[in-house]
């Protein structure tokens, strides 16, 4: 495999602790790159889900790839999101290669980056909170009958079918006024001036110029790794969309383990100390 040299990579929405997360697919692209800086822009570990102990195996393997990476020199800023909004009572804190903020500026090229999920512009987390968390456990819903009817199909040779990606993006759409969301964070943006602002959040990729009274600014969402696996990146000067297109690997069978609590809570301090003390 190709290793990609880049300066910064953005990730969001992950969702660790799933049925909706793709760890496989997570790992081939983190493997793939070679970046200075790693962002993981917001909802990485799923705080409203974990409660169920669902934490298998190839998602461990996830953890154990950011502790690789930082291993290597690697810095990692852990952005807070509205899924791990548990994090954000720990802001600055700072463990090794890896600093857990609500927001990063960066300074490249002499252009000012702001980097933030992007959940305080969405009202409708805000006022209805709960009905965002019961949309998050019927799409975990979705998502794990939709790898159950997969398996089936494949296993009598029909072609796969994506049910819960429709539904997510409706879902999406009709919560959550793209148009007013992105042109609130590009004023955000412009009153602070930054030159780029990038966000997750609504799992929808998007690069844009937004002009608000003359003045553009680039817009970025790096969208999310549970169905469009794409990142923003920076290199050559320039911030760019990408498209991550490896394959899941799908002759591999998912070894699911269901941890108590504690052993779960022991297995991530363990990782976690033994990142701290190299």
């Amino acid at each position: 495999m190709k290793v990609r040299e880049i300066e910064v990579a953005v990730i969001s929405d992950i969702h660790l602790a799933t049925h909706a997360c793709n760890p496989r697919m997570v790992l081939k692209y983190l493997k793939s790159i070679q970046p200075k800086i790693l962002v993981l822009n917001g909802d990485i570990i799923d705080s409203w889900r974990f409660s169920r102990n669902y934490f298998p195996k190839p998602q461990l393997k996830v953890i154990r790839q950011f502790i690789k990476m930082m291993e290597k020199g690697v810095q990692i800023y852990y952005i807070t999101g509205n899924h791990d909004e548990f994090l954000r009572k720990f802001n600055q804190t700072e463990i090794g290669k890896l600093k857990i903020v609500n927001q990063l500026i960066l300074d490249l090229d002499g252009l000012k980056t702001w980097i933030f999920h992007g959940d305080i512009f969405d009202n409708t987390i805000h006022k209805t909170k709960w009905l965002a968390k019961l949309g998050a456990g019927a799409y975990g819903l979705l998502t794990l009958f939709n790898k159950i009817v997969n398996r089936i199909l494949k296993w009598s040779g029909n072609s796969e079918v994506i049910i819960y990606k429709s539904i997510s993006n409706y879902l999406t759409k009709k919560n959550l006024n793209l148009s007013k969301f992105e042109t609130a964070i590009g004023n955000a943006a412009i009153s602070q001036g930054y030159q780029t602002v990038i966000c997750g959040h609504t799992h929808i990729p998007k690069e844009k110029d937004i002009t608000i009274q003359g003045v553009t600014i680039k817009y970025l969402n790096c969208g999310d790794w549970v169905e469009h696996f794409t990142a923003t990146e920076y290199f050559d000067g320039r911030w760019h969309l990408h498209y991550h297109d490896g394959l899941d690997d799908e002759t591999q069978t998912d070894d699911i383990d269901l941890p108590e609590k504690q052993q779960l809570y022991q297995l991530l301090v363990k990782e976690l100390v033994f990142a701290n003390t190299l």
